[in-house]
């Protein structure tokens, strides 16, 4: 079997196909050939920056069924969406049954393996505070595989929503997923504020200006830290008090998806939401924005360019060939 595999020569690190042996079900998996997988900044920089000779990467996958355990629900050919933890850039891949979900039909397994990483941090994050008609919630790192989504979830919830951007020049895009404002720039995201929730995914001084723009009991969750940059400060008095105001009850809240999905109690029901993010792609209410789809055999170069930001959107390879 086949499966993407990190090379490493001196000090060149590359991203290869190789053979491996076959995967091997446990208890609580299902065996899934994949037909197409996406990729998430975060194991792309891991891989290419940090990898170990032989380490096989990926979370999201999409395929079909091969086996699966008696009453899961899951069954030999049905069409699937899944999240591994590694490994998952492969011809087949043990999925546990929990983190799996059946997708519709007219949904294509490119549209679908985008789901896994993006659309269940969107998603969760977003149940981090109540949210309807009314609050505002502002995104950064809009232009990402989670933005992108949480735009659309927090418009289709009712929120208005803005999307924070580096420069105007994807204020159109922004809009046509749902965004109400553009705030290009600090000064701008701070005018558009107060906000109820804040998904940050870009951290250093970008996160420490946004904890000074919550709203009283206002949630800033922290998911990414697209900016490297080591220390984030903030005024600890705006971020409490507003500079003055008794409003208090702000939180931080450091998400990662891992966790939210395993903990011993209170985890969010990945199977169920994926489901859900399925059918919502189906019904067409979300919109994969899929960035370059390519032959599996590309992953290397496809991998550079997601990390140079050659496009906007997810990177989708195919599986086979």
């Amino acid at each position: 079997m086949k499966a993407i595999t990190v090379l490493k020569t001196g000090s060149e690190i590359s991203l290869v196909l190789a053979e491996h042996a076959e995967p091997e079900a446990g208890p609580d998996e299902a065996i899934v050939a994949v037909h197409a997988f996406s990729l998430n900044n975060g194991e792309v920089r891991g891989a290419l920056h940090d990898g170990i000779d032989g380490d096989r990467p990926g979370w999201d996958l999409s395929g079909v069924v091969q086996t699966a355990p008696e009453g899961s629900g899951f069954r030999q050919g049905d069409r699937v969406v899944g999240l591994v933890w590694s490994g998952g850039w492969a011809e087949r891949v043990a999925v546990p049954t929990s983190r799996l979900a059946k997708i519709p039909d007219d949904v294509s397994f490119e549209a679908a393996s985008t789901l896994p990483v993006a659309g269940l941090t969107a998603a969760v994050a977003l149940q981090k505070k109540t949210i309807g008609p009314g609050s505002r919630v502002l995104v950064t790192a809009a232009t990402g595989g989670v933005g992108i989504y949480a735009i659309q979830l927090a418009a289709a919830a009712g929120a208005h929503v803005t999307a924070f951007a580096r420069d105007g020049s994807t204020a159109e895009f922004l809009r046509n997923l749902g965004a109400d404002e553009i705030a290009v720039g600090v000064e701008a995201g701070e005018k558009s504020g107060p906000y109820d929730l804040i998904l940050e995914g870009v951290g250093g001084s970008l996160l420490g200006a946004a904890l000074t723009w919550l709203a009283p009991r206002g949630v800033c969750v922290l998911f990414g830290d697209a900016s490297e940059d080591a220390l984030t400060t903030f005024d600890s008095r705006r971020f409490r008090l507003q500079s003055g105001g008794a409003y208090g009850g702000t939180v931080l809240y450091g998400f990662f998806l891992l966790e939210e999905l395993t903990r011993p109690e209170g985890a969010a029901d990945g199977s169920a939401i994926l489901a859900d993010l399925a059918q919502r792609l189906s019904d067409g209410s979300l919109r994969p924005i899929i960035g370059r789809t390519a032959p599996w055999a590309d992953i290397d170069a496809t991998a550079r360019d997601l990390l140079k930001r050659k496009f906007a959107g997810k990177a989708v390879l195919t599986v086979g060939g």
